[in-house]
């Protein structure tokens, strides 16, 4: 098997050209506006469904779905399990070197002397450190990725590009992190995703009869 990046890519074609736009209209957004300007623009922009859904919608980027995902994997797929595991670890443990080296303040820190002008979602736990890039945002673009590069149906890739969306957009609302520490956190998903992938599904072992099969697929 010889799967280069461009195979990728083009599995995964409904989820990252949609996600190119995006991106370049996010960079567009950053280049024009401050820091703080943005900020405010999506706090201000708040409602009571907003702070109903959004701590749901932020779950989605948490620990437990990784570990969820892979569960459900690993009874269809070991090569699918795998590959979901491994990209997981992968831009996990990226995205948490990035944040060690650059040790950026959260915007209840950032903003300390203005807390009385924002808007917290009542019951959130606000952090404080680490907020360069989201973690979050991270793992849901990693596993948009790993998904859209899965699916039969590849009109999903989009579908999924929308729910790592969600996850990024839920991160600001909730006052957790900043404007680019969500695209910088989609940038490190996406792309360390689609370069573990060329290099993974490249090994012989992975296209195996042994790794084709899952636990309900055993014979």
């Amino acid at each position: 098997m010889n799967t280069r990046i461009t195979d990728v890519l083009r599995q995964i074609r409904l989820f990252f050209l949609p996600y190119l736009i995006i991106l370049i209209a996010c960079l567009i957004i950053k280049l024009s506006y401050t820091r703080e300007a943005i900020y405010f623009a999506v706090n201000t922009r708040h409602s009571n469904w907003g702070d109903w859904l959004f701590p749901y919608v932020t779950d989605f980027g948490e620990g437990y779905m990784v570990v969820t995902l892979t569960l459900i994997m690993l009874l269809f797929s070991y090569r699918k399990t795998l590959l979901l595991i491994t990209s997981f670890a992968v831009s996990g443990i990226t995205v948490q070197v990035i944040k060690h080296i650059v040790q950026a303040p959260r915007p209840v820190v950032y903003f300390e002397k203005e807390l009385a002008d924002i808007h917290f979602v009542k019951g959130i736990s606000l952090l404080h450190s680490n907020s360069f890039p989201s973690g979050h945002t991270v793992t849901a673009f990693s596993a948009a990725v790993v998904l859209s590069y899965f699916a039969v149906n590849k009109r999903w890739g989009f579908i999924f590009l929308l729910m790592a969306i969600a996850v990024a957009y839920s991160r600001m609302y909730l006052s957790q992190h900043f404007f680019e520490d969500v695209t910088a956190g989609s940038i490190v998903g996406t792309i360390s995703t689609i370069i573990w992938i060329t290099f993974m599904d490249n090994r012989p072992f992975m296209h195996s009869q042994a790794m084709s099969k899952g636990l309900l697929k055993r014979k």
